[in-house]
């Protein structure tokens, strides 16, 4: 009905221009505010465009430090020391400080900046966000090692064989859940933890996506980690000795 969308493009332009109008005139008072108001913007801007283009100049990230940035501001703040080798922006995120901890600790160790993604629709969120934005990807901090999250240079040489990895491998796998954990070998610095246990960015964006509407088939696949063997930790090459 033309009526319908006519009265639909009005109040999106009238609440738009609103909270537009609240941003530029207090935004110390709209920073505070806005972990009560953010999931209505974020709805906002996923269910419609015209919304998300008005809505660019006062949506605001908040990173770990309880500071905020608009998008572009966020963008420019992240890009010096988050662009990987391939020229791609890395935003790094968290959904729970506490419980994703070591894994921020890692990250801030390099200087990186974490990104607070905590909503219900945050998953599609940062969906929307990655096709708007120009070569940039959404990470969440425990998808992976960080240095693998954010490739800056080759590999380090790992201090293990493919005879001494095939050797521990299934003395590893007897103690874990074959259904849902995945054995990975991987070349980390000596100070990095002896194992790590992530799980993959994808297929748990999409789990967290079919919880409220949407990842479809995806969503439906039981939960899945790695566990990352370091293959230069001192304890690790203990392991293979003994």
């Amino acid at each position: 009905d033309p009526n319908v969308k006519k009265i639909s493009s009005h109040i999106t332009k009238t609440v738009a221009d609103k909270l537009e109008e609240l941003f530029k005139n207090d935004r110390e008072d709209f920073q505070k505010k806005w972990d009560d108001i953010k999931v209505f913007i974020e709805y906002g801007m996923i269910s419609e465009d015209k919304f998300y283009e008005r809505a660019e100049k006062f949506c605001l990230i908040k990173n770990i430090e309880g500071k905020y940035f608009t998008l572009d501001e966020y963008k420019s703040h992240v890009k010096t020391l988050q662009t990987d080798k391939d020229k791609k922006v890395v935003i790094l995120y968290t959904t729970n400080t506490e419980e994703q901890h070591s894994f921020i600790s890692a990250a801030k160790e390099r200087g990186y900046d974490v990104a607070i993604f905590d909503s219900v629709l945050s998953g599609h969120f940062i969906n929307l966000l990655e096709r708007k934005f120009d070569k940039t990807q959404f990470a969440r901090v425990d998808a992976d090692t960080i240095d693998k999250l954010i490739k800056k240079d080759e590999d380090l040489p790992s201090k293990l064989s493919e005879e001494q990895k095939n050797a521990i491998k299934p003395i590893i796998e007897k103690q874990l859940d074959k259904e849902k954990y995945v054995v990975q070998f991987e070349s980390l610095s000596e100070s990095e933890q002896p194992m790590l246990i992530t799980q993959p960015e994808f297929m748990r964006r999409m789990r967290d996506m079919s919880a409220t509407g949407g990842g479809g088939y995806f969503g439906m696949m039981p939960e899945q980690y790695n566990l990352i063997v370091n293959c230069n930790h001192p304890l690790v090459n203990k392991i293979v000795e003994e």
